[in-house]
């Protein structure tokens, strides 16, 4: 039994970064509210996140790394701004140098700080080697669950969300399926190139009453307006809706389809099926959608998959044949196959 004095009143979870990691932190969040429900809970990561961990009793502590908190004065900073608050112990789930830096400082100033043991020897070892009968590597949101654990607190792994929550539609009235499409990732190996995702734009916006596609700026916004003009029932959303919008109409849709990025994290976050697609990446690496169905996974194997990690590096065939394997008709095949298991059975 936990001695009474050794459990935190007030704990920091540092998590800056990427998003779809950040995504997955609520998770761990909504584990650890369960468990200690009196707990004070701030976590630090960018404004932009918030939306995140709505209906979670947390407070934010924004952490602005090109700004305020650059650099060593700046974690300095930030360190002094989370004594102020009387944060008692940290949870670094980061890992990296600043966040490192920053707890490395708190454990200066007495607080007891646990650190994030990311696998990466482990994950080494399966680089080049991917098997379906080898066993999936831990999952990141057991991995920030740990983190939990080596303070103290005996934290469950979390159930992977179930209920849709009850979300504005940004959009409009639902009638109809609506399904999300979103092709692109910040590198090569997780995003799905053209023409095959123009060609699976236009399989799906045959099948489906609304397709909305999902993207950053830039190139993918002009590539997501193109579909727009071109298909009637095709909605690009930069631009239109805010990332909290965002996640209140991925709650609203039958099924979204995803890369080995973002969005099918935050279709986990509201109990969306999702079909993710899966190249340079492999899922058993611990970076699936937490609850997300394997019946969703779409993936080739090939001697070389996975090559790296994050999808960082590039080809050593020159051509990404991993994410080319996966076919504009298996993606459709896949939404059909998910709209049959959770509509209209």
């Amino acid at each position: 039994m936990e001695a009474e004095n050794s459990i935190p009143k007030h704990l920091l979870v540092l998590r800056l970064s990427a998003m779809g990691d950040v995504a997955m932190m609520p998770h761990a969040i909504r584990a650890l509210r369960e468990k200690y429900p009196d707990l004070r809970i701030t976590i630090a990561t960018r404004q932009l996140f918030k939306p995140f961990f709505e209906g979670l009793d947390v407070e934010l502590l924004t952490v602005d790394t090109k700004g305020a908190h650059k650099g060593l004065r700046g974690m300095w900073r930030l360190a002094r701004e989370a004594r102020a608050l009387g944060v008692d112990a940290v949870a670094d789930t980061h890992g990296v140098i600043r966040s490192v830096l920053f707890s490395l400082i708190m454990r200066l100033f007495g607080r007891p700080v646990a650190f994030i043991r990311k696998g990466r020897v482990e994950k080494w070892f399966r680089l080049g080697y991917s098997s379906s009968d080898a066993v999936p590597l831990k999952h990141t949101v057991v991995r920030y669950c740990d983190v939990f654990r080596r303070l103290g607190l005996n934290v469950d792994n979390p159930s992977p969300v179930t209920e849709r929550p009850q979300y504005d539609c940004p959009m409009g009235e639902k009638r109809g399926v609506w399904v999300g499409f979103a092709p692109f990732s910040a590198h090569t190996g997780k995003t799905y190139p053209d023409p095959l995702r123009s060609e699976a734009v236009r399989l799906l916006a045959e099948r489906v009453e609304r397709l909305f596609i999902h993207s950053g700026g830039g190139r993918e916004q002009e590539w997501a307006m193109k579909m727009e003009q071109t298909y009637p029932n095709v909605t690009a959303l930069f631009g239109r809706v805010s990332l909290e919008g965002e996640l209140a109409l991925i709650s609203h849709l039958d099924c979204v389809v995803s890369m080995d990025s973002l969005v099918q994290h935050l279709g986990a976050l509201v109990a969306t099926p999702v079909v993710s697609v899966w190249g340079a990446t492999h899922p058993e690496l611990g970076f699936l959608g937490y609850g997300c169905d394997p019946k969703g996974v779409l993936q080739q194997e090939f001697p070389c998959r996975p090559c790296s990690t994050y999808g960082n590096k590039p080809c050593k065939e020159g051509d990404y044949r991993c994410i080319r394997a996966i076919t504009p008709e298996m993606i459709v095949e896949r939404v059909e196959y998910m709209l049959d298991k959770y509509y209209r059975r």
